[in-house]
């Protein structure tokens, strides 16, 4: 059971996991907005921008879940500033970097910072406020939290434009020492009395398999799946991550209790979060590259373009935790993913545009529709990992989804990633050969194509060469894009079947 507490360590519980996962949520929204500037001031690779995403997550979700052990049996709140700490210092490095080698590094000691402050921050909440209260609490986490970081896509885009893109790591800085304050001063701690001692074997071999599988699907994209260090690299990881599920079947101690997912709702809503949020990563991923490389706007722009995505999501959590509470956490985990299939779709239908002018009649109702449905699901669905599993067990719980949640990142920036430059390459070769194009430029073209929408016609030709071949690169990457959207269609249609064959409504354990 859950101890009382007042209502001040209530809001102050509150008020101190929003303002640290803003940290998180702002990092991912502002940068995300500002990779085509940092890919073009950098002069850098799509593979290279990938990794700048892909370190973060990888190791992100393969730490995940021993922090949210390291919760349960340290102590939440310990582990969850020294969470803060890490990231804030990362994200002061990643300002400062020179160039992609310490941005990509600096990037992944942020991803283990983040490993320690996501579990911490929703099992903080479970073991603070009571479970009658819990779904309004998770709601006004959602809420606050896209509320903090709505001004993250404006933020990163105008930053970007302006040259400033550096600045989008120091906006942590002030957070985190706010953050650390009030946890020190105002939020009690808490444990599991009966966590036992850490799975560092399972750590171990849950990051070089997520590593494996993700520098696979990279290098595959850049040359082949016959090349051997890719067929090295894939078989590896996998045989890490069965180790790793064996591992876990015989450990007294998992990382990974598997005994949770005997639950159906515990079990359906990880399969439901994998495919929702595999399908809003890559979408969101590759949609400001698309709005910025190829549709004419600006970062300013492209940030404002995301702007109604995150009002929505801040605004219908509150309502939709609360619903949760009073009626249940099925129904909107079936009508939500709906309704964000039905906005992606959307997002496959302008093709090439005339820029931000078309903006409301082009991106916006698919926004506006994957906003909705986005903002029905998840405060229900924070509900649901949280209530299926005994209180004692909610870090661990929560680590657990929350690594589901990464692991989709991986899979929508590495695998699908892999995809759309593949998708890209071919679609430029078909335009090249319908257009017949000389083979040198055409080899020109490939080499180059790995920079996505920068791919660039070469500097000798004439004016109206080099714009029938930007045109060629503009539909190239539209098609690919639009390919990787109808993937997310598919997956996020996938998210409510899930919810309506595994989800339950009377799942409140103590």
């Amino acid at each position: 059971m859950i101890k009382s507490h007042s209502s001040s360590a209530e809001n102050w519980t509150l008020v101190a996991t929003i303002l640290a996962s803003s940290m998180v949520f702002i990092d991912f929204s502002a940068l995300n907005v500002a990779l085509p500037a940092i890919q073009k001031d950098l002069n850098i690779s799509s593979q290279s921008l990938l990794w700048i995403i892909n370190i973060y997550v990888l190791f992100l979700s393969s730490l995940m879940l021993v922090a949210g052990s390291m919760g349960d049996l340290y102590g939440r709140k310990k582990v969850f500033i020294v969470g803060i700490f890490i990231f804030a210092i990362a994200s002061l490095l990643c300002g400062l970097s020179p160039g992609i080698e310490m941005l990509i590094a600096s990037r992944g000691l942020q991803g283990i910072g983040g490993a320690l402050m996501i579990p911490g921050s929703l099992s903080i909440i479970s073991s603070v406020i009571p479970s009658e209260r819990r779904g309004k609490a998770f709601g006004t986490w959602s809420t606050f939290s896209a509320l903090t970081t709505t001004a993250g896509p404006v933020l990163g885009g105008w930053l970007a434009g302006t040259g400033l893109w550096r600045l989008i790591f120091y906006i942590n800085l002030p957070l985190a020492i706010f953050t650390i304050l009030a946890l020190f001063t105002k939020v009690p701690e808490s444990r599991d009395d009966s966590a036992k001692k850490l799975d560092i074997t399972g750590a171990i071999l849950a990051t070089f398999g997520l590593g494996g599988m993700t520098y696979g699907f990279l290098e595959a994209s850049e040359t082949s799946f016959g090349e051997i260090r890719v067929i090295l690299s894939l078989t590896l990881g996998f045989i890490f991550l069965i180790s790793f599920i064996l591992t876990e079947l015989k450990s007294d101690h998992p990382m990974l209790p598997l005994h949770l997912f005997k639950s159906r709702t515990f079990s359906g809503v990880n399969v439901l979060t994998l495919f929702m949020y595999t399908a809003l990563n890559a979408s969101l991923f590759f949609y400001p590259l698309n709005l910025v490389q190829v549709q004419g706007y600006s970062e300013t722009s492209a940030g404002l373009a995301t702007l109604p995505f995150a009002i929505l999501i801040s605004v219908m959590s509150r309502f939709s935790g609360v619903y949760a509470d009073k009626f249940g956490v099925r129904k909107p985990l079936i009508v939500g993913p709906i309704i964000s299939a039905f906005g992606l779709f959307l997002m496959t239908l302008p093709g090439l545009t005339g820029g931000p002018s078309e903006y409301w009649e082009t991106f916006f109702p698919a926004i506006l529709f994957l906003g909705i449905g986005m903002g029905i699901i998840v405060a229900p669905l924070t509900v649901a990992v949280m209530a299926s599993v005994p209180s004692h067990n909610t870090g661990i719980a929560s680590g657990i989804n929350n690594t589901m949640a990464r692991i989709a990142g991986l899979i929508a920036i590495a695998l699908l990633g892999m995809v759309i430059i593949l998708s890209f390459k071919n679609n430029l070769e078909e335009f090249a050969d319908k257009q017949n194009i000389p083979p040198e430029i055409k080899t020109a073209l490939i080499d180059s194509s790995n920079k996505l929408g920068e791919t660039r016609p070469p500097a000798h030709l004439d004016i109206q060469q080099k714009e029938k071949i930007s045109s060629d690169i503009k539909y190239s990457f539209v098609g690919a894009f639009n390919l990787i959207v109808l993937i997310s269609v598919i997956l996020s249609i996938l998210s409510s079947v899930t919810a309506f064959f595994t989800v339950e409504n009377g799942i409140v354990k103590e």
